[in-house]
């Protein structure tokens, strides 16, 4: 299927590497050193579908068959998703984090209760408190961990994106929220949480990666103009 939102944005893309280095100012460029991976076949992607039993989000897919199925793409860029062994599975810093056999089930309308987050931040062990620190925070962090990182709270997303920091980004697959992007601060002690646009309005994949495509090329345009 041809998706015409995606016409010449792989061109475009490997455009941006011939101009800039993988060192370049572009936040994340050395991470994905302006690489693709190739566009997955009809075949491949309904082989990946099937063993994920979900639909993905159709601006997604066609990413995924026109583009590219990973590589150059916002921060240290978009995980690529690969077969290994037979079974197909995303790849890059946390990508692990997603639970591939939840993924038709509905992303989840609300996090973990504020009540009990809130309790748990005020338990957060300081340092100057305790003699045995590293023993006392180990246990409150698997506390956290079990309210935070359970898996259901990011059931029917897949991490798409590595900022750093151990700050992540999903795409929502199921749900009412299906085909938007999030935000994952949990590294920094807060939710996950919808990007949104100038206007308010939730950021779906075609809109998250084009606006960083674009930026990348003003960013090429700037330094052309200033050499």
């Amino acid at each position: 299927m041809v998706d015409q939102r995606w016409t010449g944005v792989r061109r475009r893309v490997m455009a941006l590497g011939a101009h800039l280095a993988a060192d370049s100012e572009v936040f994340g460029a050395h991470g994905h050193g302006w690489a693709l991976e190739e566009p997955l076949r009809e075949d491949e992607l309904a082989e990946l579908e099937a063993q994920l039993g979900v639909r993905l989000p159709e601006e997604y897919r066609t990413f995924l068959t026109c583009v590219g199925a990973g590589g150059a793409g916002p921060a240290y860029g978009l995980f690529p998703v690969r077969r290994v062994q037979g079974r197909w599975r995303w790849e890059g810093d946390g990508a692990d984090l997603a639970d591939l056999s939840m993924l038709a089930r509905p992303f989840p309308e609300q996090g973990p209760d504020p009540k009990i987050v809130e309790a748990l931040l005020a338990e957060r062990p300081e340092e100057e408190n305790f003699e045995e620190f590293d023993d006392a925070f180990e246990a409150w962090d698997e506390r956290w961990g079990a309210v935070m990182f359970a898996p259901e709270r990011t059931a029917g997303a897949i991490v798409i994106c590595h900022l750093g920091c151990a700050l992540r980004q999903w795409l929502v697959v199921s749900g009412e929220h299906r085909g938007t992007v999030w935000s994952d601060g949990r590294a920094d002690d807060a939710d996950l949480a919808p990007l949104l646009d100038a206007d308010g309005q939730p950021v779906t994949f075609a809109r998250w990666y084009i606006d960083w495509l674009e930026k990348a090329e003003l960013a090429v345009h700037r330094a052309s103009s200033n050499a």
